[in-house]
C-alpha cells in the first residue's frame, strides 16, 4: 500500500510543479506585478505633473500604496536631478453620452441654459 501512496504523492508533486508552465501564476507573482504596475502609474503621474489625488481618480483599480510609492520615488528622482515635469501634449477625448434608451426622449439636463439664457429643459417642454 505504501508504494501506491508514494507514487501518488510524487505524481501530484510533479503536476503541481508544472502549473507555472501552464501559465498559472502564483499569488505572490500576481501581487508583485500589481505593485510594479502601481509604481509605474505613480511615477508616470508625477512625471506628467499630476497631483496624487488625480492619479488615484484616474486609476481606480490600481493599488493606492504602490501608486503613492511610485509617485514619491519619481518626485525624489526629479528633485535630485532638477527635472521639470513633462506636460501631456495630447488632450483627452471628451466622454460620449450614452444614447437614450428606447422610448425615452433626448431631453437636455434641467438647469442648463440655452444661448438666449432660458432654461433648456423648460424650453424643450414648451415652458418658459
Amino acid at each position: 500500500m505504501r508504494p501506491i501512496l508514494t507514487l501518488s504523492l510524487l505524481a501530484s508533486a510533479l503536476l503541481l510543479a508544472g502549473c507555472d508552465q501552464l501559465g498559472i501564476e502564483s499569488a505572490a507573482v500576481v501581487a508583485e506585478k500589481r505593485s510594479a504596475e502601481g509604481k509605474a502609474i505613480g511615477g508616470a503621474c508625477r512625471h506628467a505633473a499630476r497631483a496624487i489625488e488625480d492619479c488615484y481618480t484616474l486609476n481606480k483599480k490600481a493599488d493606492k500604496a504602490a501608486v503613492y510609492a511610485g509617485w514619491r520615488d519619481m518626485d525624489d528622482y526629479m528633485r535630485e536631478n532638477k527635472l521639470e515635469p513633462v506636460l501631456p501634449q495630447i488632450k483627452p477625448e471628451p466622454k460620449k453620452k450614452p444614447p437614450p434608451a428606447d422610448g425615452e426622449e433626448a431631453v437636455a439636463d434641467a438647469g442648463t441654459e440655452t444661448k438666449d439664457g432660458k432654461d433648456a429643459a423648460a424650453s424643450a417642454h414648451g415652458k418658459h
